[in-house]
């Protein structure tokens, strides 16, 4: 691991922070590092509103998109709302449908198929919209790259509106609107909506008409919030506030499909990375090994036995896709081994039966064990089709770019990626790809970083630090949970190797010249016993987390990583 301490804000600046807000130093320094320096911020960070969210007609082609649903709805049109089969586009696609069945009742939705159709719009979805008299689609979390595809359409009289967050290409698809943040002429004050941040949006707008505000639409932040959680969207601007009363409305009153998730998992109160862990990969789950629209369908459903009974399904899938993807990458390791591959700068395996729906799994895992750019591709009809998944701080998006003349097909983020390719393309491709990441990439970022943002002593830590702590949340990218970094610490004697299978570490630190004592926990971590035993010094990483146990609940230490 690559420690890395955020340089110390301006001494003067934590001063007037620290005097405008009561509060001391270090929880200063935090809000300094976010980008919070006045009163006024810190009260909007700490107290979120749905005020602050931006007017949505300020996004480009919205009032295009109002116009033409609200001409469907007047003409009772047939409406197709269009999705992805991830946790993003079920999400938008339930949110968009419920709110347009509060308007008119012929309002359907159409999942593609993962093996069938592949990422995005499908022409076999236009065909299915032109054969059932659907004079309008929908498109969300997909649609800003299907130039082609959205000519077709028009051919056969369906328009399309499309409410993407990924990339366009260098030409927007000619289509009624193309509502997309990141497009170069969009004006719209945040760009890092997810798919259903910018569904919510479009929704936002049309209730407007109404002279309804985001506050009429709370009912709908279940479903934004879960998305926010699983595209991994930084959690800050407008996300940190739908996410905030999304999380809000998922642990108070969530809809019955939601509820239905939770009562399995038996959770109570819910952060948003139990929504990334728990909610998400059963979401996921339907359109990785079934299809997409059992998820929309729970999602969509108001019945809780109906939503009982779909939950109980997915949570099979579920299972079904954790055996695949443990399988699947267990023979990945042990292709990267026998080809003596693990000294690449790049990972790039490839298994013609390996399951489309858990590569981009497999494809994480691989990147948490050799820690670089790494693609997994299996067969998908006449092509080959890939996931990949990059390093922080590292763009696998345009290293992609660089190599398109070998790829049929792709699109995504920094950090996570498809793509398409003919079979015969397959070896060109990828000694073009470990090229181009050999030439383009630092080769530090292929050390895992964690990033420390304060020196703290153990005498920092009180209830009252962790309270305000808390309130940083919810947590994600651009506004991660804090990370300390504490010196000369001892273990006083308790430290060892716990769990099943001894894996994690146990101990019970205190600071050389404090008698203060915390118990810290390292998950897969028992191998560093030996930096801690004996009582020997030690500096440890780590979160500050809270301990329930036979009702007391204590903090705790949660450790990152140790160094002598």
């Amino acid at each position: 691991m690559r420690w890395t301490l955020k340089s110390k804000p301006p001494i003067e600046k934590i001063k007037a922070l620290q005097e405008a807000l009561q509060v001391d130093t270090i929880i200063a320094e935090l809000l300094l590092q976010r980008g919070i320096e006045t009163f006024d911020e810190a009260k909007a960070f700490f107290r979120p509103t749905l005020n602050e969210l931006h007017n949505p007609f300020l996004m480009k082609d919205m009032d295009k998109a109002v116009a033409r649903i609200e001409q469907a709805i007047a003409n009772n049109e047939n409406i197709l709302v269009y999705g992805d089969y991830d946790v993003d586009g079920t999400t938008s696609v339930a949110l968009m449908a419920s709110y347009l069945k509060t308007k008119q009742d012929n309002v359907h939705t159409y999942i593609p198929d993962r093996y069938d159709e592949g990422y995005g719009v499908s022409y076999k979805g236009i065909d299915f919209a032109s054969d059932n008299d659907f004079s309008l689609i929908i498109a969300l979390d997909c649609g800003v790259k299907a130039i082609e595809k959205v000519a077709y359409a028009k051919t056969l009289g369906v328009d399309f509106i499309i409410c993407d967050h990924h990339r366009p290409g260098q030409n927007i698809p000619d289509c009624v609107a193309v509502l997309d943040p990141k497009r170069a002429d969009c004006n719209y004050p945040f760009k890092e909506l997810c798919g259903c941040g910018v569904g919510f949006k479009l929704i936002e707008a049309l209730a407007s008409k109404e002279g309804k505000t985001a506050k009429d639409l709370t009912e709908y932040l279940d479903l934004v919030a879960t998305a926010i959680g699983a595209d991994i969207v930084p959690i800050n601007g407008e996300n940190r506030v739908l996410a905030y009363f999304g999380l809000q409305v998922i642990n108070s009153t969530p809809r019955p499909g939601i509820k239905a998730i939770l009562d399995q998992v038996k959770k109570t109160e819910l952060t948003i990375t139990d929504v990334v862990f728990t909610v998400a990969p059963r979401i996921n789950a339907a359109g990785r090994m079934k299809h997409g629209n059992y998820a929309v369908a729970l999602l969509s459903e108001f019945n809780i036995e109906k939503a009982t009974q779909f939950a109980a399904e997915i949570n099979e899938y579920n299972q079904d896709r954790r055996d695949t993807d443990k399988i699947i990458t267990e023979e990945a390791l042990k292709q990267i081994e026998e080809n003596n591959e693990q000294d690449r700068i790049t990972t790039v395996v490839y298994h013609e039966n390996w399951h489309k729906g858990v590569i981009g799994i497999v494809a994480s895992r691989l990147t948490e064990t050799y820690y670089r750019p790494t693609l997994v591709f299996t067969k998908s009809g006449e092509f080959l089709a890939a996931s990949a998944r990059s390093v922080k701080g590292f763009d696998v998006y345009n290293a992609l770019e660089a190599c398109s003349e070998h790829i049929e097909q792709f699109g995504g983020h920094k950090y996570a990626a498809g793509l398409t390719l003919k079979p015969e393309n397959y070896e060109a491709f990828k000694q073009a790809f470990e090229d181009e990441v050999s030439k383009t990439i630092d080769r530090k970022l292929l050390i895992p970083e964690i990033k420390i943002d304060a020196k703290i002593d153990l005498n920092d830590i009180s209830e009252k630090f962790n309270r305000i702590l808390k309130q940083f949340a919810p947590f994600g990218p651009s506004n991660m949970t804090p990370v300390f970094l504490t010196e000369n610490l001892i273990d006083t004697g308790y430290g060892k190797p716990v769990g099943a299978d001894q894996t994690h570490l146990r101990l019970t630190a205190t600071q050389q010249g404090t008698t203060k004592q915390i118990v810290g926990i390292g998950f897969s971590m028992a191998d560093k016993f030996d930096i801690i035993s004996e009582g020997k010094p030690f500096k440890a990483v780590y979160s500050i987390d809270e301990n329930e146990w036979q009702g007391n609940v204590s903090l705790q230490m949660k450790i990152r990583d140790i160094q002598a």
